[in-house]
């Protein structure tokens, strides 16, 4: 049965590691700073967990996220930090977010900018990671609204029906999953 925790653990002045276009580091900023406006390109991650059952975990932001609260989204998404690897932040956020400990495998990198209105804006170069866990999920609710497994066939009508209620870059990555690394997620 799944449980829930309420830790903060996301801060408006954790240092994020801004880059160019190439992933060569230029320095650092708050979080609140690189996106605000247009955003400044920074590091960022996306985690898809997928069950025994090839079924995808995706979680809705919680509502006092600034950016897309309440839209559904992948399974877990953040930022290295200052002094941070991709992979230790990726396994610091599942902890974090979802109670897993795991070791999340690397597929790519691409870098998107999205808009929240006039609010303000990701705009992210991010690595895109997947996992395979049947782990009890105990959520942070101060990170995670509600969550639940989904079938990869009901998902892809989902987001061509009802797109509006998902997040940018699940709407991204998700297609690439699907095309590219179909075979790899189910050999996990």
């Amino acid at each position: 049965m799944a449980q829930s925790l309420n830790n903060v653990v996301s801060f408006d002045n954790e240092p994020l590691i801004l880059v160019d276009e190439n992933n060569v580091v230029l320095g650092h900023d708050a979080k609140a700073a690189c996106h605000q406006g247009q955003g400044k390109l920074h590091r960022a991650f996306s985690i898809f967990v997928f069950n025994r059952h090839n079924e995808l975990l995706l979680q809705q932001r919680s509502a006092s996220k600034p950016l897309w609260p309440l839209f559904w989204s992948n399974s877990c998404c953040s930022h290295p930090r200052q002094g941070e690897d991709d992979l230790a932040s990726a396994q610091r956020r599942l902890r974090e977010e979802l109670s897993i400990t795991a070791k999340p495998e690397f597929l790519y990198r691409f870098r998107y900018h999205a808009a929240y209105g006039d609010i303000g804006s990701e705009h992210e170069l991010c690595s895109v990671y997947v996992v395979r866990s049947d782990a009890d999920i105990e959520v942070n609710e101060s990170e995670v609204a509600d969550w639940c497994y989904i079938a990869p066939d009901t998902l892809d009508r989902e987001l061509a029906v009802n797109p509006e209620r998902y997040t940018p870059w699940l709407k991204l990555e998700w297609p690439s999953l699907r095309k590219a690394f179909w075979p790899q997620i189910e050999a996990l």
